[in-house]
C-alpha cells in the first residue's frame, strides 16, 4: 500500500515505489512511504484561499455541530482504527488512548463550542474600556481567526490523537489545517484521514494531508499561519529557527519530550494507600504504550529510606506485564514502534546506568518467537545520586524510567527543576503541607501537576492523561507552548485586536450590546419576541415602583435576611456606607424583576442565572425605581433554543444606576405558538 497525500480535495499518489514501513511486531511491510517532496506550498494556498474561507462562512455553533458529528462518526468507525493500529505495536489498551482518545477531544471541544462561544466569527474578549471623558469614544478588544492555515508536525506515538486534538481547537476558531505526519506511523494518520474525507462532513480545504520528503515544508509560512508541533526538543529547536517562522513571526506552539517526574510523599510509608498509589502509577507510565509517551514517567523521585521498598515493589509490579504481540488480549505491553527506536532507546539506557545500575529488566533479552518484534521489556534504573547527570539530561523514550532517592523534601523543587522543563509532574501524598510547598515550588517548570492520594485516585485520569480543557505543554525543553486548555487553544488560532470608536461603532463590530450605543425601544416586549426576531439593542424601559419600609420589612421576614442594615435603625444610622435603613439587593433585584417580566407563556423559556451583578448606591425606603432591559447577545445552544444575555440596569429617580447586571435567559429560535 503506498501511502497518498491529501491535496486540494483528492488523493494524490506518488510516482515512486516509496520505502516500506514495517510491523513492529513482525517485521512483515504494512505500508510504502513516498521519497517524494510534498506538495506544500499547493496544500497551504489551498487551506487560505478555499478552506479559510468555507470556515469562516460558517460560525461558531455550526462549526461546533460538525465537530461533534465528526467525533461521533469516527468513534463509530473506530475499530477499522485499531485494526490497523496494532503495527505500531500498540495494545488495544495503547490504541485506545490514541483513538477514543482523539475522539474525544474533538466531542470535548464541540461540546465546550456549543456552549461557550457566540453566534458568529468574533469574540469579545474583556471589559469594555472607557477612553474619553464621556461614553462616546470607548475600546474593546476582540478575537477573529487568523487568515491563514495552522500546519501541524506531529509524532509518531499518537498518529490519531496528535492530529485530532490540534485540528478541533483549530477548526472550531475557523482556521484549516495542513498535517505532517511522522514517518514510522503515517499509515494510521492516513486511515483516519480517509475515514474524515469520507464523511464529507468537513468543508473543502478544511484539512489535507501531506506524506513524502520535508524538504521546503516550512518555506511558504507567512504571518498569518500557525506552526504547531509534538516531538524532540531538538526539533523544535529547528523549527523554531526556521528562517521563515523568524521572518514572519510565524506563531509557533512546541509540545517536546520531557523529563517529567513522579514524587513520593515522605508520609507515603508501605502500607499506606498513596504507597500503592505511586508504585502502580508508575509501572502503568512506564508500560502504556512501550513508554513511547510525552508525558510518561522517566524520573521517580522517593525518600531515600523507602528506595529499597520501593524498588522491590516495582519489581513485583512489573513482573506481572505481559510483554508480546499486541494483537494477543493477554498482552499487556507491546513492541516499540520500530527496531530503529528499540536501538535508541538501548543506547539511551546506556548512557543512564552509567550513573547507577539496572535494577528491573535487561535491555538485551530477547522474547522467543518474538525476535523480529521492536521488543523490550520494562526497564528500572536505580541511581541512588539524584544530582547525577544523566537521570535530568537522557530521555530513553520507552519502557524506562529511574528511581532516585531524595532526602528532604526542601531540596525537591530544585531536583525536579533539573529536568530544565517538563509536561507533567506528579506528587504522591496525603500531606497537604508537603503537596502545598512542593506544588507551589515546582509549578515554574511544570505545565500541569497531578496531585494524587486516596481521595482522588477512583476517579483520576492519571499522570500522562492530558484533557481537553486543561493545558498540555510546558516551559524550557518541553517547548515552551501549549496545546489544548479548552478555549485557551480556540484563542491562540485566533488573533487579537483592540478595536476603538463610539459605542455604536463597537456594537456593529462585535454584534454585542454595547452599553451608550443606540436603543430601540420595541413595540412587543422583548420577551414575547423568539431568537430569530431579536435584534441587539431591542429596550424596555419599565414603570417605576417606589420602595417602601413595608416592602423591606417583609422581605426581611420572609427572607430570613435580618441583617442590621435592613432592620435596626439605630445600626444602621451607624453604617458609614448607609447612614439608615436600606432595602436588601436581593430585595431590588426581585421588584426589578417584577417591573420587567412579561408573565405569560411565550418565546422565553427559562431564567438560566445572572452574571456580573454589582449593587452601586444604597435604595432606601421612599425611593423610587426602575428598569432597563436590553438585548445584549444571542447565542444559539440547539436547533430548538438558544441564550439571550440581557444588559439589566436597575435606576433611581435622578437616573442613578442603583444595580446592574447581565441576565441569562434561555429563548425559543422560532415563534411559539
Amino acid at each position: 500500500m503506498l501511502l497518498e497525500s491529501w491535496v486540494a480535495g483528492r488523493w494524490r499518489t506518488p510516482e515512486d515505489e516509496g520505502l516500506p514501513l514495517r510491523d513492529a511486531t513482525t517485521g512483515e511491510e504494512v505500508a510504502r512511504l513516498s521519497t517524494t517532496p510534498v506538495p506544500a506550498a499547493e496544500a497551504l494556498a489551498f487551506a487560505r484561499d478555499t478552506g479559510g474561507p468555507a470556515l469562516r462562512a460558517l460560525d461558531f455553533p455550526q462549526r461546533a455541530a460538525i465537530l461533534k458529528a465528526l467525533g461521533l462518526h469516527l468513534m463509530e468507525r473506530k475499530e477499522q482504527l485499531y485494526e490497523i493500529s496494532f503495527a505500531t505495536g500498540a495494545t488495544r489498551r495503547d490504541s485506545a488512548i490514541d483513538i477514543d482518545g482523539g475522539a474525544g477531544t474533538v466531542l470535548s471541544y464541540a461540546s465546550r463550542g456549543r456552549r461557550e462561544l457566540p453566534a458568529g466569527n468574533v469574540v469579545v474578549d474583556g471589559a469594555l474600556e472607557r477612553l474619553g471623558k464621556g461614553a462616546s469614544f470607548v475600546g474593546r478588544h476582540v478575537l477573529t481567526p487568523m487568515r491563514g492555515a495552522v500546519l501541524q508536525v506531529n509524532a509518531f506515538n499518537f498518529p490519531v490523537w496528535g492530529m485530532l486534538e490540534k485540528l478541533a481547537p483549530a477548526f472550531l476558531a475557523g482556521v484549516p489545517s495542513v498535517v505532517k505526519p511522522a514517518p514510522q506511523t503515517a499509515y494510521v494518520t492516513e486511515r483516519c484521514v480517509r475515514l474524515i474525507a469520507e464523511s464529507g462532513l468537513l468543508p473543502e480545504g478544511s484539512l489535507q494531508l501531506l506524506l513524502g520528503d520535508v524538504d521546503g515544508l516550512l518555506d511558504g509560512l507567512t504571518g498569518q499561519d500557525l506552526l504547531s508541533f509534538t516531538g524532540s526538543a531538538g526539533t523544535a529547536a529547528r523549527l523554531r529557527a526556521h528562517p521563515a517562522v523568524v521572518a514572519s513571526s510565524v506563531r509557533f506552539t512546541a509540545e517536546a519530550d520531557s523529563l517529567n517526574a513522579c514524587v513520593l510523599g515522605p508520609d507515603a510509608r508501605p502500607g499506606t494507600p498513596e504507597f500503592e498509589l505511586f508504585v502502580r502509577e508508575v509501572a502503568r507510565e512506564m508500560t502504556a504504550k512501550a513508554g513511547q509517551k510525552c508525558t510518561a514517567i522517566r524520573r521517580a523521585f522517593v525518600p531515600r529510606g523507602l528506595a529499597d521498598d520501593v524498588e522491590e515493589s516495582l519489581r513485583e509490579q512489573l513482573a506481572k506485564v505481559v510483554v508480546g504481540d499486541p494483537r494477543d488480549e493477554a498482552t499487556r505491553m507491546g513492541a516499540l514502534v520500530s527496531l530503529e527506536q528499540r536501538d535508541a532507546v538501548r543506547s539511551a539506557v546506556g548512557r543512564l546506568v552509567e550513573d547507577g545500575r539496572l535494577a528491573v529488566g535487561d535491555p538485551d533479552a530477547g522474547l522467543p518467537g518474538l525476535e523480529r518484534g521492536a521488543f523490550l521489556p520494562p526497564l528500572l534504573i536505580r541511581v541512588d545520586d539524584a544530582r547525577a547527570r544523566a537521570p535530568h539530561a537522557v530521555e530513553a523514550f520507552g519502557p524506562v524510567a529511574t528511581l532516585l532517592p531524595y532526602d528532604g523534601v526542601a531540596q525537591l523543587p530544585d531536583l525536579l527543576a533539573l529536568g530544565a522543563g517538563s509536561l507533567v509532574a506528579s506528587v504522591v501524598s496525603a500531606d497537604l503541607d508537603v503537596v502545598r510547598d512542593l506544588v507551589l515550588g515546582a509549578a515554574a517548570h511544570h505545565g500541569r501537576i497531578l496531585v494524587l492520594d486516596s481521595t482522588s485516585a477512583k476517579e483520576s485520569t492519571g499522570h500522562g492523561s492530558p484533557l481537553p480543557v486543561l493545558v498540555h505543554g510546558g516551559p524550557g525543553r518541553a517547548g515552551g507552548g501549549e496545546e489544548l486548555g479548552g478555549m485557551r487553544a480556540v484563542f491562540h488560532h485566533m488573533q487579537r485586536t483592540a478595536v476603538q470608536g463610539s459605542p455604536d461603532v463597537l456594537q456593529a463590530v462585535t454584534g454585542v450590546y454595547t452599553r451608550g450605543a443606540r436603543r430601540e425601544e420595541t413595540e412587543q416586549h422583548p420577551f414575547r419576541l423568539s431568537m430569530s426576531e431579536l435584534r441587539i439593542g431591542d429596550t424596555v424601559v419599565t414603570a417605576s415602583r417606589t420602595v417602601t419600609r413595608e416592602d423591606v420589612d417583609h422581605f426581611a421576614e420572609f427572607t430570613g435576611d435580618t441583617f442590621y442594615a435592613h432592620t435596626d435603625e439605630a445600626a444602621a444610622a451607624e453604617n458609614p456606607l448607609f447612614g439608615g435603613i436600606v432595602a436588601h439587593g436581593y430585595l431590588i433585584l426581585s421588584l426589578a424583576a417584577g417591573l420587567f417580566v412579561d408573565p405569560a407563556p411565550g418565546p422565553v423559556l427559562a431564567n438560566t442565572g445572572l452574571d456580573r451583578l454589582r449593587f452601586t448606591k444604597p435604595v432606601k425606603p421612599g425611593d423610587t425605581i426602575r428598569a432597563v432591559l436590553t438585548c445584549a447577545a444571542k447565542t444559539p445552544r440547539t436547533p430548538q433554543q438558544g441564550e439571550v444575555r440581557w444588559d439589566v440596569q436597575v435606576l433611581d429617580r435622578e437616573d442613578a444606576v442603583v444595580a446592574t447586571y447581565e441576565l441569562l435567559t434561555m429563548v425559543s429560535a422560532q415563534p411559539r405558538g
